[in-house]
């Protein structure tokens, strides 16, 4: 389930710092009423907070997941779980290989959440944008999912310049924020910026139980600093929750380990850093990493 024309942007009106940027929740009550918190502490209102887009995978609370984000109000960009469940598709759209071990284990996950969202959940996702742009201390932003024009694209750090190029080309920003590969970075290309958060819902594979949002600061008129922080939430409860649900095919494991059940999905360099911690760091842009 693909895009190959760019999709109308939801223009908002400037936002001020500080920005919360985080996600997949991945019908991770758990995990989402954390970053929710996390919210409130920083004292970060919802109309300043990014979800870029699948609410709804891998874990066992999905309609109270997405009740959780509705109720908290946060902007919300269409991932392809959204898309999918609001077409009433047959699978979560994730871009896996078919016959691949990550396709054939989001059957079981997909067909659980797909049983539970009701109708005016369903429409309700197939409104949700698939590209939010808007300007922040003078950086000009676009949030999407995956690609650009493709929402189920993977992007991984470890990839070309000239693949991120590619997506870069078709938008008129300096920064990108996006989700859908499930591992936090930050790069540069060229003179603009590759902000993925990471997820809340589903550990980055590192062999930790905890979750990546990222927090947009300012740093002096015309720049950011670009945190990455990690969420620290009851995994065992979620996992719990999802044995109790069936939901037994590897990812209720990945919750409380940090290692994913299948790595099709990964490039080599990531697939060899597996259940190596990560430090994304803090990034000044435009600047020096510091």
């Amino acid at each position: 389930m693909t895009h190959t024309a760019l999709p109308p942007a939801l223009e908002l009106e400037e936002l001020s710092p500080p920005l919360l940027v985080f996600g997949g929740p991945y019908s991770n009550l758990e995990a989402t009423r954390a970053m929710r918190r996390i919210a409130a502490v920083h004292a970060i209102s919802a109309d300043r907070c990014i979800c870029t887009g699948d609410l709804v995978a891998y874990c066992a609370d999905p309609v109270a997941s997405v009740r959780e984000i509705q109720e908290w109000g946060v902007h919300v960009v269409m991932g392809n779980c959204e898309e999918s469940l609001a077409e009433g598709a047959a699978d979560c759209g994730c871009g896996f290989d078919q016959g691949s071990s990550c396709d054939l284990l989001s059957g079981q996950w997909f067909s659980y959440a797909s049983a539970l969202i009701d109708d005016g959940m369903r429409h309700w996702m197939a409104k949700l944008p698939r590209r939010l742009e808007f300007t922040c201390n003078g950086v000009r932003l676009a949030a999407i999912h995956g690609g650009a024009a493709q929402i189920n694209r993977f992007l991984f750090a470890s990839l070309d310049e000239s693949d991120f190029q590619q997506e870069l080309d078709l938008l008129d920003v300096d920064c990108v924020l996006a989700g859908h590969s499930g591992i936090p970075f930050t790069r540069p290309i060229g003179s603009k910026l590759w902000h993925n958060a990471g997820v809340i819902g589903m550990p980055a594979n590192d062999g930790s139980q905890q979750t990546w949002f990222s927090l947009l600061e300012s740093a002096g008129p015309g720049r950011l600093r670009i945190i990455h922080h990690p969420l620290n939430y009851d995994a065992s409860s979620a996992a719990r929750k999802m044995r109790a649900a069936g939901l037994t095919g590897g990812y209720e494991k990945a919750l409380e380990t940090g290692l994913w059940p299948s790595l099709d999905v990964l490039p080599e360099t990531e697939k060899r850093a597996a259940g190596q911690s990560i430090d994304p760091g803090r990034h000044i842009w435009p600047g020096q990493d510091y």
